[in-house]
């Protein structure tokens, strides 16, 4: 689709690469991804569409936070871009996954 860029730009690496149980970058299905907060917080509306604009043309550049548990993904931030992606009908978003535990999600939902 026009929307999507396929090259990404190169990762610059602050640390060391591999190993580890850091976060993982990975393009994850929109319809994946649970927003338990999502009732409680709206979005500016100028900020949804500048970053539409701004993700047509040259891709999403921060990935969005994402807590994986037992297979589950949960979306606490990131809140305009990801509703930028559902905007713009794109079927995956970019995300760093962080994985986490049930006592790890009990506390994001305090």
């Amino acid at each position: 689709s026009e929307f999507c860029v396929s090259r990404s730009p190169p990762l610059s690496s602050s640390g060391s690469s591999g190993g580890g149980g850091g976060p993982v970058i990975l393009e994850l299905p929109v319809d994946k991804i649970r927003r338990p907060l999502m009732r409680t917080r709206t979005n500016d509306p100028v900020k949804v569409q500048e970053l539409m604009d701004s993700i047509s043309e040259i891709g999403l550049q921060v990935p969005i936070d994402v807590l994986e548990v037992d297979g589950d993904y949960y979306g606490f931030s990131g809140c305009h871009r990801y509703e930028a992606h559902q905007c713009l009908g794109l079927p995956t978003i970019r995300c760093k996954i962080r994985r986490g535990t049930k006592e790890t999600l009990r506390h994001h939902l305090r």
